[in-house]
């Protein structure tokens, strides 16, 4: 098998180091194309001195990361306690990536990529322009990764790259042609209602969803059609589904970009949502629990599961960026998200708890949030 994945819980760095650079080595040897070092805040002071025993063992092509405050490994996720995982992967080409603060601009490959995996410090980097520059460089190119979520304010995260580590900026690897990468993004929000047309709207705040105020809308739906429950679930944090390809005749699972709902002017009837919407964009009233967003996510990995072969998955790695808001603040138990890609796939993974992910619906690239976004890597 191409990949490896090694973790560690041990509080000392360097021997946790050892144990996750030992674990790779057995399952892969030396010399992969890529390794991910992930370590929790624990770690984070001694980041440089680990990245460079995993340079001097592992010998990696590319290596990139960054500290997190939870990291995840092969069916498990170590929260807000020392943690490192190490995951590596022989594909064929790969160009280290650096962004500069206050940049948008991703360095030439010299080859056609077809993915690119980056971590971003949300305090210096804009990354919706940096996710623009990417469709304007490398059209249909998927960006899977997330912001690193350390730090709380500016200069707070450490990024690991190719040049040493960095408090600001963006880190990752463009893969080449050998490399085959699928995205995986669950949202984990189900709809409630119908989709309705914007009609009238100005930036973020919508007036009308096909000539009445969204509020009138909520509430009509909420009167005749929603059980007890989800209306504990709109009241506990209503989401709004934007369509993203708006050719479809009919809209499901993948084809909304989820958007929060940050309020509601009651004397209007207006709302406004986590992002600009403009009028003709089709739109649906979502919701989030911990079994809607269980089941979304095992759907969607059960899609790139070889039931032909009876294994458990076609993918060969994982690398997980799951959302700092998931895990057991929304599952209540540990290592949700990591066993599920275990269960359906049986893959090495690698990863960590992101505060913003990066991946694609439909055919452009987003910031997520409350999202698992997901490599899936076959041989």
């Amino acid at each position: 098998m191409p990949f490896a994945a090694g973790t560690s819980s041990h509080p000392v760095t360097a021997t946790a180091v050892g144990e996750v650079v030992g674990q790779v080595m057995d399952d892969l040897g030396d010399g992969p194309d890529l390794a991910t070092l992930f370590v929790t805040t624990h770690h984070g002071g001694a980041i440089e001195d680990a990245a460079g025993a995993v340079r001097a063992l592992l010998r990696p092509g590319v290596l990139f990361g960054c500290v997190a405050v939870s990291v995840v490994g092969t069916n498990v996720e170590i929260e807000q306690e020392p943690g490192v995982t190490l995951w590596a992967g022989r594909g064929g080409a790969v160009a280290p990536v650096e962004v500069e603060a206050g940049r948008t601009n991703i360095p030439d490959a010299g080859f056609s990529p077809t993915a690119l995996l980056l971590v971003a410090d949300p305090f210096s980097v804009d990354v919706e322009a940096v996710l623009a520059g990417v469709a304007d460089h490398y059209p249909g190119v998927p960006v899977i990764g997330g912001n690193a979520s350390a730090g709380a304010r500016a200069g707070g995260n450490r990024l690991l790259a190719a040049g040493g580590v960095r408090t600001t900026g963006a880190v990752g690897a463009l893969l080449g042609p050998g490399w085959s990468a699928e995205a995986v993004v669950s949202q984990g929000c189900r709809p409630i209602g119908s989709p309705w047309v914007v009609t009238r709207a100005e930036g973020n705040v919508i007036h009308e969803l096909a000539g009445e105020p969204p509020l009138t809308r909520l509430m009509r739906l909420a009167e005749h059609d929603l059980t007890e429950d989800e209306i504990a679930l709109v009241n506990h944090g209503l989401q709004l589904g934007v369509v993203v390809d708006e050719r479809r005749e009919e809209f499901g699972r993948g084809d909304f970009i989820i958007r929060a709902v940050l309020g509601a002017d009651r004397s209007t009837g207006a709302m406004a949502v986590g992002e600009a919407v403009e009028v003709g964009t089709t739109v649906q009233f979502q919701v989030r629990d911990a079994a809607t967003a269980s089941e979304d996510l095992h759907a969607l990995l059960s899609g790139h599961s070889d039931a032909h072969t009876g294994a458990r998955g076609r993918s060969r790695g994982a690398l997980l960026f799951t959302c700092t808001g998931r895990g057991r603040a929304l599952f209540g138990t540990r290592s949700h998200d990591a066993r599920a890609i275990d269960d359906v796939l049986g893959c090495p993974t690698g990863g960590f708890f992101a505060n913003g992910e990066f991946g694609p619906v439909g055919d452009r690239n987003f910031v997520h949030g409350y999202t698992a976004s997901i490599a899936l890597f076959r041989e």
